[in-house]
């Protein structure tokens, strides 16, 4: 019986065994066939995906090609434009001044509110490694028109339609056009240099730029600040002399040209000299640097002119003639920071003092005077951080002329004339915000005190110092205010 049943037990198990092994042999199949088409499946993708990748590679060796070719282009154009491409900055100020003078009877006259646009298109251009090209082209005008300058009845040149209609005006401003030529030797000496040739960079020099709020350019503004055509050549000594800072340039100049121009109607050459006019003014000047740290440094300036003009007194009907030839001397000494680390307020403080002298050498009368006279003048000045403003330089001036000071300063940009020519004392006070990185705010008083008249002209009798009169200037103020554009 128990053989039997054990039997039957074997038979049962075969018999599941054998029904397992069926099954599993089915899902064995079921799962190679469907490894079969996931591998037809991959197979298939892998053949768009090399397709695919075949055809990327091609757009991407076509972009390369696309790419290699601009670059070609782009590196021709970069060539070209080095080679002819000048670099421009703009200098625009909108300006308002309130002026007033007090002549010596107590009259006063005034303007409330004087408005003029400046704008200055600076530019530049370097073609190889030592020589360059600067230039400024220049736009100074009141706003609208004026009637005092119009005497005729032709108002084709009318301010509202000077851009919109035809005129028979060509002209155009230049106040800077130079080219300079810089070498690290000279003559096969250690002595770096440079040559420069037309109109010269000769206003808002050294002292005046601080109360503009700008680098400073040529000259010792406190002779010279006046435009003119000519040359300069430039040597720094410091590396040959071991004496910090140490240059000098020399400096030649032409401010009138006796010339007749063309179809003058006289029936003489064109070009030649005007017998009946003043002779050429010519101008020769030194500037010497003896030291400059950075810190501390000692600035020299003389010059002579030749032959200059004025009005007769007995015919002032005939205009200019030649008085004679001036000679100015100029020392200056300046700081930037005050001491050494004692605060930041007066580590960033410029002070500065400046003596002067005019000597004129007259051909019969000059300045009013047969004899050879000498004026002198003082500045002082101090330009330094606001207190109140981190974006902001306030600063202060003075200045004291003699009886015959006579400077070259026409350029100075102030509405009442020049304060450096005084002859008497001078006042002034600024401040510069900084606004933007493009824009500044300035506000500026000046004030001058009279002592003799002839302040700022020319050099004939009507330039003749005397005691302020009854309808001379004896004061002038001016209140300006502007804001500036420079980028």
């Amino acid at each position: 019986m128990k053989k039997s049943i054990l039997s039957l037990c074997c038979v049962a198990a075969l018999a599941t065994s054998s029904f397992a092994s069926t099954d599993m042999m089915k899902q064995l199949e079921a799962l190679k066939a469907q490894i079969a088409a996931l591998e037809a499946q991959i197979n298939s993708q892998s053949v768009k995906l090399e397709e695919s990748l075949k055809q990327q590679e091609k757009k991407i060796v076509k972009v390369e090609k696309t790419v290699d070719k601009t670059n070609k282009t782009l590196n021709e154009v970069k060539a070209h434009d080095a080679g002819d491409n000048i670099k421009w900055d703009v200098d625009f100020r909108t300006q308002v001044d309130s002026i007033s003078y007090k002549l010596g009877d107590g009259t006063k006259l005034k303007n409330e509110a004087v408005m003029s646009n400046r704008l200055w298109l600076n530019m530049k251009f370097q073609a190889d490694e030592n020589s360059s090209f600067f230039g400024t082209l220049s736009y100074n005008k009141l706003y609208g028109d004026n009637l005092a300058d119009d005497g005729t009845n032709n108002f084709s040149g009318f301010d509202w339609v000077t851009n919109e209609s035809a005129t028979n005006d060509n002209s155009i401003k230049v106040k800077e056009a130079f080219w300079l030529y810089a070498n690290d030797t000279f003559l096969g000496t250690n002595v770096p240099w440079t040559a420069s040739v037309g109109r010269r960079p000769s206003t808002d020099g050294l002292g005046i730029n601080f109360r503009e709020g700008q680098e400073r350019k040529s000259a010792l503004s406190h002779t010279v600040n006046v435009e003119f055509d000519g040359a300069s050549f430039k040597y720094d000594l410091d590396k040959v002399t071991g004496i910090d800072g140490m240059w000098m340039k020399f400096c030649f100049g032409r401010g009138l040209t006796n010339a007749r121009l063309r179809f003058d109607n006289t029936g003489n050459p064109d070009f030649t000299k005007d017998g009946s006019k003043a002779e050429n003014i010519d101008m020769a000047g030194l500037i010497f640097v003896p030291y400059d740290d950075g810190q501390y440094s000692v600035h020299t300036n003389y010059a002579k002119a030749w032959n200059l003009i004025g009005i007769d007194a007995l015919n002032p009907a005939a205009g200019f003639k030649e008085f004679g030839d001036l000679q100015l001397a100029t020392i200056m000494f300046k700081t930037w920071g005050v001491g050494n680390g004692i605060s930041d307020f007066l580590d960033d403080t410029s002070l500065f003092v400046s003596a002067a002298m005019s000597k004129t050498d007259p051909n019969n009368t000059m300045l009013g005077s047969s004899k050879s006279e000498t004026g002198h003048s003082l500045l002082i000045g101090a330009n330094m951080p606001c207190p109140i403003s981190e974006d902001a330089r306030v600063g202060i001036e003075w200045n004291k002329g003699s009886k015959y000071w006579r400077s070259m300063t026409y350029g100075e940009d102030t509405m009442v004339g020049s304060k450096i020519s005084a002859r008497g004392t001078a006042w002034e006070v600024y401040r510069h915000q900084q606004l933007t990185e493009a824009l500044s705010f300035t506000l500026r008083y000046t004030y001058i005190d009279y002592d003799y008249t002839g302040s700022n002209g020319f050099f004939g009798d009507f330039g003749a110092p005397q005691k302020i009169g009854a309808n001379d200037v004896a004061e002038a103020q001016n209140i300006t205010a502007n804001i500036r554009y420079r980028f």
